[in-house]
């Protein structure tokens, strides 16, 4: 009888090209798509022009500018960045002599690379996707394994749409019961990082299970997945459902007719085995989760809103203990401080983690009819030129703007400061991002992660605050 296996050893048993070792432990594994940033790409098309080598499949690659591009209200393709203006031209320059479709900064579709790429349905149950960039967990949400990889394994995938794969460990996290009104899918996977830590899936693929995961919409499952690299994981997968279908079908890039048929039967085999045994089991209950922060310079150093900022003296891991230490005197707290009385200067709105539809939504429901506070400088920056235009059409920036948030066009602003959206040093940022590493804001710049709910409460208030007090209900 053939053993029972699980999502994720499914999807690599049908991309293996050639079992490198007897267990096919490490393998040869064929990559169905990727997506290319002007960013991470150049020393990759650099190394093919020098060795002569053709892009193997060009059509199963898609280029878009989102890194370094302003995002000013008013878009234009210069680059006030002489740095920048280069990367985005040799990536242009790259695209047109290797074949590669190219959303540049004035295309309609340009935007955030894991944003772009589910919205036009480049992305699809069954697939496997590798990428420069370690986000690429995102498409998990789709019943796909993605996965970030380096610039010489771009280079490799160009030529031959293969890589050199070792087989990871299997996680199944379980999210049971119902969540509380004010909770978002943002403070379920950082209630998983604070649970496990920062390397907790370090040699894992996660696949999240359980009633509250299957509840979630697609969007908010692509923010799960998105951020379980933050825990380690270099993999993140849920099943694909009815959810999936619906979210995928009529999507641009997404097959059509029989195929399309032939397709959605295919898909609903994409799901682990009753009896597959995964490496390590963890389970959290929906009613112990409420909205995060985090306090420190790490995705988990985090706590409930309604929380404290901890004690290092507590601390008995004399490793933690200094990094708890050091955490607190970058970020300018101290061990006992009310987290929701942590004054910020700035608002931040948007990234590959949350800057979706549903996404900007969910913010603008606490933000209608209200004001930022005095001294708090707020954006919004859409996670693609589609979602900005979706966003227009129903009134979305309108709120926003009324608030006293900058509505500002799609690229990835913000969350790395790549662009001339930057924090001063000193100055706290309420983010919807990914991650809060020293100076990943800007030098000196101090970073306090939470849903976009949360973050517009927090501009409201002045300081971080719990979204909660302004709406009762989801």
């Amino acid at each position: 009888m053939t053993k029972p296996r699980t999502l994720y050893d499914k999807l690599v048993d049908s991309h293996n090209v050639r079992s490198l070792d007897e267990h096919s432990d490490q393998l040869l594994l064929y990559i169905d798509r990727t997506v290319l940033n002007e960013y991470t790409s150049p020393q990759a098309f650099t190394g093919l022009r020098e060795a002569g080598r053709p892009v193997w499949r060009p059509e199963a690659a898609l280029g878009t500018v989102d890194h370094v591009n302003p995002t000013a209200a008013l878009r234009t393709d210069k680059m006030p960045d002489a740095g920048a203006a280069r990367q985005a031209a040799y990536f242009a320059e790259n695209c047109r002599d290797f074949g590669i479709e190219l959303f540049d900064v004035l295309h309609p579709l340009q935007g955030i690379e894991h944003v772009v790429m589910p919205e036009i349905g480049l992305v699809m149950p069954g697939m496997v996707i590798a990428a420069g960039d370690s986000h690429t967990t995102t498409y998990g949400a789709l019943g796909a394994l993605g996965f970030g990889i380096g610039t010489s394994d771009i280079e490799h995938y160009l030529a031959t749409q293969t890589l050199v794969y070792k087989r990871l460990k299997t996680m199944r996290v379980r999210v049971e019961g119902e969540l509380a009104p004010g909770v978002r899918s943002k403070d379920i996977v950082m209630a998983l990082i604070e649970a496990i830590g920062a390397s907790g899936a370090t040699g894992y693929a996660i696949e999240f299970q359980g009633s509250v995961v299957r509840s979630l919409s697609v969007e908010a499952r692509m923010t799960m997945c998105n951020m379980a690299v933050e825990c380690g994981a270099r993999g993140a997968i849920v099943a694909p459902d009815e959810k999936v279908v619906a979210y995928l079908a009529g999507k641009a890039r997404a097959p059509k007719g029989a195929l399309w048929d032939a397709a959605v039967e295919a898909w609903q085999a994409l799901k682990s085995d009753e009896e597959a045994t995964f490496s390590k089991e963890v389970t959290l209950s929906a009613a112990d989760i409420a909205p995060m922060v985090t306090w420190g310079t790490s995705p988990d150093q985090a706590v409930r809103i309604t929380q404290n900022v901890p004690d290092p003296g507590t601390e008995t891991d004399p490793d933690r203990r200094r990094d708890m230490q050091r955490a607190l005197a970058y970020m300018g707290l101290q061990a006992g401080q009310r987290v929701d009385a942590i004054t910020i200067q700035r608002a931040f709105i948007g990234s590959c983690t949350n800057a979706r539809i549903e996404d900007l939504r969910d913010a603008a429901r606490i933000l209608d009819g209200r004001k930022i506070a005095a001294g708090v400088k707020a954006m919004v920056v859409p996670g693609s030129s589609s979602v900005r235009r979706q966003a227009e059409a129903e009134g979305l920036d309108r709120i926003f703007t009324s608030a006293g948030f900058e509505w500002r066009q799609s690229g990835c602003s913000m969350c790395l400061a790549m662009n001339d959206d930057i924090l001063a040093s000193g100055e706290r940022c309420a983010s919807s991002t990914n991650r809060n590493f020293e100076g990943r804001q800007g030098t000196g710049g101090r970073t306090h992660l939470m849903s976009p709910a949360m973050v517009a409460a927090s501009a409201i208030a002045g300081h971080l605050a719990d979204t909660r007090q302004y709406v009762e209900t989801n």
